[in-house]
């Protein structure tokens, strides 16, 4: 008799469920972007950040808890908070500073500082944790993996002095940077042959990388193009450089959080999104490509 049918998708399967998935997430968060409410579009935008981050941290510290590691994920929860929300009103003014990319940077330091020195707190206060070192460690581990990665979204869309132009090199950087994960699924899955690093990633080939670098640079030169009024300073030379540097940065954040998951025992970071898993699932290529683009675009784009 024939045994029963599999319910194990199909790669094509996958990959629409993916598809789908990421384009319904993204297509809501820039809508909010470039909506001509300024209110809607600021709030609407730093309320979706501000959630990405704080589940992607969640999950983050659910691996650690599963890996027997302390956390003190209440305090680092509202830390990420805080940092999102205080990276938002230094731009819009509040906190009575702002103009220059050098203030917010100044104000991020500083709330690390004081970050720190909390954990101290939490550490002398707290009855059950005998590893303080471990559960310091993996608290600002989290907090830095993800919020204040993810923060150099907000840093690009409300960079200072291109009059709302970040929010095409947000734009710019999701489009790059999901077009690194297409190419390379699609190439690895028609061509992949020789593994990268199968200990962390067993289905990551080299095929699969080149197809990441030259889809992702191809989007990046094409959309170049099309934009090219919207992106201040932006070249041909300077959207080769970046998708090579994006797609490539998308990979290696792609790897680290497989090595996270693998040390977790976990397949997916969580199963909100069909096709792709978790937050972290989500975001593991934007996390790096998200402060590349800051750098490059104010030190070379923006540069005097």
């Amino acid at each position: 008799m024939p045994g029963p049918a599999s319910n194990t998708p199909s790669k094509a399967q996958v990959f629409l469920r993916r598809l789908c998935s990421t384009l319904i997430l993204w297509v809501v968060i820039l809508a909010a972007m470039f909506s001509s409410n300024r209110i809607l579009s600021d709030g609407v935008f730093v309320f979706l950040i501000g959630t990405l981050a704080l589940a992607g941290l969640w999950e983050f510290y659910g691996m650690a808890e599963r890996c027997q590691l302390p956390v003190f994920r209440q305090t680092g929860l509202v830390g990420g908070g805080i940092l999102m929300l205080g990276t938002f009103a230094h731009f819009q003014g509040w906190l009575g500073i702002h103009g220059t990319p050098a203030r917010v940077n100044d104000f991020e330091n500083s709330f690390l500082i004081l970050f720190v020195l909390g954990l101290c707190v939490r550490l002398f206060v707290s009855r059950k944790v005998s590893s303080g070192m471990t559960a310091m460690a993996v608290t600002l581990l989290g907090l830095m993996y993800v919020p204040w990665l993810l923060n150099f979204i907000q840093k690009i869309n409300f960079f200072p002095g291109l009059d709302g132009g970040g929010k095409f090199y947000v734009l710019y950087l999701i489009l790059v940077t999901k077009f690194s994960d297409m190419g390379a699924y699609v190439v690895g899955s028609l061509l992949g042959r020789h593994k990268m690093i199968p200990r962390i990633s067993p289905g990551k080939t080299w095929e699969g990388f080149a197809g990441a670098v030259l889809v992702s640079t191809g989007a990046s030169v094409v959309f170049v193009k099309c934009f090219h009024d919207h992106l201040r300073g932006m070249s041909l030379e300077h959207s080769l450089i970046l998708g090579v540097l994006l797609s490539t940065a998308a990979v290696v954040g792609d790897l680290i959080e497989s090595m996270f998951k693998r040390e977790a025992g976990l397949k997916d970071s969580g199963r909100l999104f069909p096709g792709i898993g978790g937050i972290l699932d989500l975001l593991d290529s934007l996390l790096f490509n998200a402060p590349i683009m800051y750098l490059y675009l104010r030190h070379i784009l923006t540069h005097p």
